[in-house]
């Protein structure tokens, strides 16, 4: 005798050894013995043999219509047996009663359980509602399949284009267009940038990388949005100054400039001009919402993305040529450079040049300052004097106005000119910190924002400070030390139009001056969370800046086909650029001391993924002034 039982799921066959009330010693074809409840015996048989059953009985459930099935059978309960009876029409053999069970368990749609061999039709809505449910996930996956397709074909599915922003930066992967992404890239080996890249569903790889910036801090996008003019105060008084700016050449938010006013009998009035768009809308209004939420200026080579309206911005920008609204710091300066006394004023100022550093340097720099032959131009005498009085006051603080070993980099993108990498053709200028024209900048803005945070601090008016203690920098609404710059405290008040920080502060110099209740109370909840979320908005802000500055330093050296780099090692595997803002990991790098100039082989550059291969080639001199090999001279 023979049994078909359930276990674990499943349907097993076996040949009966030992027969007891409440439980079957069997074998299965296999050989395998096996100890089973009487219960889990669902038929039993003489033939075929337990080997055959289950193959039979497949076979003949594959020629059963489920539907006709459904059809015949009642309303209620009832045991696979009785149905192949009614089914076959005669009492059924055991691979006849197999295959109703095996059919009946393989329909759970139109089939529910009851129990072991027990079974009872679906509701006729349940089962319409199941079997919709069913050709949807078939159209579904025909849908994966055709889009799968496509996108390995090189083009791009027709529902890509509204959502390319979350598939590529935050896709969901219920949504079946990720999973054709998915099953693509899986198929192709690209990654999905690459993938969309190639079927056009990416201009550029620039594009990619900005793209995903802007959607996780720019979601609505980089317009603004409706608001109210800003007032620009015409009653003030006008100050008996000439003032200048110092800029680099892309700078269109002026924030700052300078005047230098001889004194009788000796001596000389120093002026430190600051835009003043605090003057031209208040905290609340739909100007400040703007603000609060960018919190900055974002920065990247060819682009940036301002705080502050275009013109707001053109309204209070230190612009040439024009009496502009301004917070101004004077200082009384001896004849041996000493601050005697200091002055603070609410006025307009009268800007009468901005000058930029590529015009200054050649002229105003570390050879002509210091043999005393600067050649003549606009304003020399007025920063000579300037440069002077930094370095007096530079030693008073004990501490360098820059690193001196430092350099800083200057990026500049044609978007006009075509490249193989996209639109764009970029060059990299490099300058080294700590000129005379840093430190005399330096050092005035040093002075305003230390001198109004503790004009602030005497007032016992909050603002945000910049403290330093034990090498960690943060933020605090209390005036508090900055031991980096040697200065009892620093508030950044220098930058209203491109930092929200500076702002606030501005608001809240602004009410000292003008014997008014300041906008932000001690202890303000509104201070305290604008101080947070600046902190990090600031921070993810630079981040950005020096992943696309790591990018367009990649795209140079496609642009330029160099094929050898120098570079310092920094430590381990780890090296710098020899004159680039460029830090890459080369494994083949030996044993070396930090410092050491190395030349290396550039395997591979991805800009989707903004990654260099490097191989280290041999130990180089000293970098020099020609440190990218072009592809032409490799060899």
């Amino acid at each position: 005798m023979n049994v078909l039982f359930e276990e674990d799921g499943a349907f097993k066959a076996a040949s009966i050894l030992t027969d007891n009330d409440s439980s079957l010693q069997v074998e299965t074809p296999s050989g395998r013995r096996a100890k089973i409840k009487a219960t889990n015996v669902l038929l039993r048989f003489r033939e075929p043999g337990c080997g055959d059953l289950l193959d039979a009985a497949e076979a003949q459930a594959e020629t059963i219509d489920t539907e006709f099935l459904y059809e015949v059978s009642g309303e209620a309960e009832f045991g696979f047996g009785e149905l192949a009876g009614e089914y076959y029409g005669h009492p059924p053999d055991a691979v006849e009663s197999a295959a109703i069970l095996l059919r009946l368990h393989s329909a759970p749609m139109w089939f529910h359980r009851k129990g072991k061999g027990r079974f009872r039709k679906a509701p006729p809505e349940i089962l319409q509602a199941a079997l919709a449910g069913l050709e949807k996930k078939k159209l579904q996956a025909a849908a994966v399949e055709r889009m799968t397709g496509e996108l390995l074909a090189g083009r791009l599915p027709a529902e890509f284009p509204p959502m390319l922003e979350h598939l590529l930066y935050k896709p969901d992967r219920n949504r079946l267009e990720t999973k054709a992404l998915e099953a693509a890239c899986g198929e192709s080996g690209l990654s999905v940038p690459k993938l969309l890249a190639r079927a056009g569903g990416l201009s550029s790889s620039h594009d990619y990388h900005l793209g995903r910036f802007l959607f996780e801090h720019f979601p609505e996008g980089t317009d603004f949005p409706p608001h109210d003019d800003a007032i620009v105060p015409a009653d003030l008084p006008l100050a008996a100054v000439r003032a200048f700016s110092i800029d680099d050449a892309q700078t269109t938010e002026i924030d700052d400039a300078l005047s230098v006013t001889p004194c009788e009998p000796g001596g000389w009035r120093i002026g430190i001009h600051i835009a003043a768009p605090g003057l031209g809308f208040a905290p609340g209004s739909a100007l400040d919402a703007i603000a609060r939420r960018r919190l900055s200026t974002v920065y990247m080579p060819g682009c940036k993305i301002t705080m502050l309206p275009d013109a707001l911005v053109e309204h209070f920008t230190l612009t040439a040529g024009k009496n502009l609204p301004a917070l101004s710091l004077y200082l009384d300066v001896t004849s041996d450079l000493r601050i005697a006394g200091s002055e603070s004023r609410i006025e307009r100022v009268p800007v009468v040049a901005n000058l930029r550093h590529h015009d200054i340097e050649p002229l105003f720099n570390d050879q002509t300052v210091a043999s005393g032959e600067v050649p003549p131009f606009e304003f020399r005498d007025e920063m000579m004097t300037l440069w002077r009085f930094a370095t007096v006051c530079e030693a008073g603080r004990g501490k360098p106005t820059a690193n001196q070993l430092g350099k800083d980099y200057n990026f500049r993108v044609d978007w006009d000119a075509a490249g193989e990498d996209g639109p764009g053709r970029i060059e990299i200028d490099e300058r080294k910190r700590g000129s005379p024209l840093d430190k005399l900048v330096s050092e005035t803005m040093i002075i305003a924002n230390s001198t109004w945070g503790r004009l602030l601090d005497q007032a016992k008016i909050p603002g945000l400070y910049r403290a330093q203690s034990g090498g960690k920098v943060r933020m605090t609404t209390a005036a508090a030390p900055h031991e980096g710059l040697g200065v009892d405290c620093y508030a950044w008040s220098s930058s209203p139009l491109r930092r929200y920080v500076d702002l606030v502060n501005q608001w809240q110099l602004i009410a000292l001056l003008q014997d008014e209740p300041a906008p932000f109370a001690p202890k303000s909840e509104a201070l305290l969370t604008a101080m947070r979320d600046f902190e990090l908005t600031y921070a993810a802000y630079a981040e950005f800046q020096r992943g696309m500055e790591r990018y367009w330093c990649l795209r140079w050296l496609r642009q330029e086909k160099a094929t050898r780099i120098e570079a310092r090692v920094l430590r381990e595997s780890l090296v710098r650029a020899a004159h680039l803002p460029l830090v890459l990991r080369v494994p083949s790098l030996p044993a070396l001391d930090a410092g050491t100039a190395v030349r290396l082989e550039i395997e591979a550059i991805d800009l989707m993924d903004a990654e260099i291969r490097a191989r280290y080639l041999e130990l180089a001199p000293e970098p020099s002034s020609d440190a990218m090999e072009p592809e032409a001279a490799a060899e």
